[in-house]
């Protein structure tokens, strides 16, 4: 039996060929790194608008990803190339945010277009096929790795957001307003107005959940948002949509339905951000009075609740209700708040008011309508009337020796 020492396997030919190939991208890796950046400079329009510091990058990116295609070239045993640390890993993580998913792919298209363009060059004779297909291996590597690298990339940032949009909404409550506020809010990209804050429950919901539905609902409509959640409570902050800003409570009503059962309830409209602490909290202690008005709407304004906010021990409603029903009515003169008083105790019967102040009802009638038009509140609804008593008793306490 014997042996030709002369004959050659096709492994060994191809094995032979892959060498000389890989020997030649090794000479050509700076030529070609650099000849994708120029060709990026004429096709890419995004690239050239980039700033120096992140087109530096991007060029080592492209470099990182020749070389990683011809150490993978070389070593052919291993299976897949690890080309989510060796491409991207040279950069750094915040290039995600400047370079967007699909013009990463329109990069690669570059560097792999450079390297075809080539290939008659770079391959050693008989190669030529070995070196195409590797390279549509390794493109294809390319794209799901770096999709990969961009869902890794969002989820950590919307971890993060809203790790941030927590601590916002936590200082809001708190009365924080230091300029850190605007930093946090501008690194979200808020920046519509007005801005008011709405309160509500989980009512046993995955809060996680709940408040990935309320973002995606309020961006859906075009407001700026933030959530975030205290044990069972929900307070959302949103900045109102153009469209909406005729009746900011429209732009809540659709976000209702999302929050647990249970009252909803809206804080005043405000300028801006920075003020929005004083709608979150008279949101949060209308949520907590709302208990006290089981018919109440749903979403209910905070100011609809002033009653039961200041019988709940609410400073900041029982300051309203003094200041704007009982101040206006005692500086309008004391038939009105005389006229008032009489009318609430009398279970609200013009008869019975004109006899026990001898006018006559049309006279009740015109000092009651006074009455609503400076306060807001109408003696003869029963939500005007629970207000307007619980106004005028705080009111005359206020004014104890």
């Amino acid at each position: 039996m014997t042996t030709d020492s002369h004959d050659s396997s096709p492994d060994s030919d191809a094995e032979s060929v892959r060498v000389e190939t890989v020997q030649r991208l090794e000479r050509a890796m700076g030529a070609l790194g650099t000849a994708a950046v120029a060709r990026m400079e004429q096709r890419l329009f995004w690239f050239r608008a980039m700033s120096a510091e992140d087109r530096s990058w991007v060029g080592l990116v492209a470099q990182s990803g020749v070389a990683a295609f011809v150490d993978w070239f070389k070593n052919p045993d291993r299976v897949r190339p690890a080309i989510a640390v060796e491409v991207f890993g040279t950069a750094p993580r915040e290039l995600t945010r400047s370079v967007s998913l699909q013009q990463t792919v329109e990069m690669v298209r570059v560097v792999i277009d450079v390297v075809e363009t080539r290939v008659q060059e770079l391959a050693a004779p008989g190669g030529e096929q070995q070196l195409r297909e590797a390279m549509l291996h390794y493109s294809r590597e390319v794209a799901f790795s770096t999709a990969k690298v961009y869902a890794r990339a969002a989820e950590a940032r919307g971890a993060w957001d809203a790790r941030l949009e927590a601590l916002i909404v936590e200082a809001l409550l708190h009365g924080d307003r230091e300029e850190g506020l605007q930093t946090w809010s501008a690194a979200l990209g808020w920046s519509r107005t007005p801005v008011m804050a709405v309160a509500g429950l989980l009512g046993g919901q995955d809060a996680e959940e709940v408040l990935a539905d309320l973002r995606a609902m309020a961006r859906r409509a075009g407001h700026d948002v933030l959530a975030g959640a205290q044990g069972d409570r929900v307070v959302v902050v949103i900045g109102v949509a153009d469209q909406f800003g005729a009746a900011p409570i429209s732009a809540v009503e659709p976000l209702a339905g999302l929050f647990g059962p249970g009252p909803v309830v809206v804080g005043p409209p405000v300028t801006d951000l920075y003020a929005a602490g004083r709608s979150a909290r008279a949101a949060v202690d209308g949520l907590r009075a709302a208990p006290a008005w089981p018919d109440a709407p749903r979403p209910v304004s905070a100011a609809d609740l002033l009653p039961e906010r200041a019988l709940d021990g609410d400073e900041a409603a029982r300051r309203r209700l003094i200041q704007e029903i009982y101040l206006p009515l005692r500086g309008a003169g004391s038939p009105l708040l005389d006229t008032l008083s009489v009318y609430l105790e009398h279970a609200s019967s013009l008869e019975s008011t004109a006899r026990m102040l001898f006018v006559h009802p049309n006279t009740v009638r015109y000092r009651l309508s006074r009455v609503a038009e400076l306060t807001g509140f109408t003696p003869s609804d029963g939500r005007g009337s629970f207000a307007l008593r619980v106004a005028v008793t705080l009111g005359r306490l206020s004014e104890r020796d």
